[in-house]
């Protein structure tokens, strides 16, 4: 079992990157692989509850991160410097998630494999 760190760094209104991210991760899982998703930069903003893709003509795929549970992909992280950035708070998030400051996150990398961003 491989341990692979597929980063989302792409806003989810500009194009297809974030929802490729999910794709990537729930096929890493389905292999049984050991997969964990870091949301960063404008991918933050996947993660806020009140959502409207429908009104800049998008399909929304942001009810589809719920299911990273049920691939067991139930190490989610965020960055918390993004969140800053975006103006959000961990209770408007839509998902649990563990925030990391930037030492945290040089720990995470050193601890995969395979690290995929899109």
């Amino acid at each position: 079992m491989k341990n692979v760190l597929v980063i989302n760094s792409s806003s989810p209104f500009l194009h297809l990157n974030g929802r490729e991210a999910l794709d990537m991760a729930l096929i890493f899982a389905a292999i049984d692989q050991n997969v964990a998703l870091l949301f960063r930069d404008a991918a933050v903003l996947c993660l806020k509850t009140t959502q409207h893709p429908e009104q800049a003509h998008l399909k929304n795929y942001f009810k589809t991160l719920k299911t990273l549970e049920l691939y067991d992909v139930d190490q989610l992280y965020v960055c918390e410097q993004s969140l800053k950035e975006f103006g959000l708070n961990p209770d408007e998030l839509l998902l649990d998630v563990e925030i990391l400051d930037s030492d945290s996150l040089h720990r995470l990398f050193k601890q995969y494999e395979h690290i995929v961003t899109l």
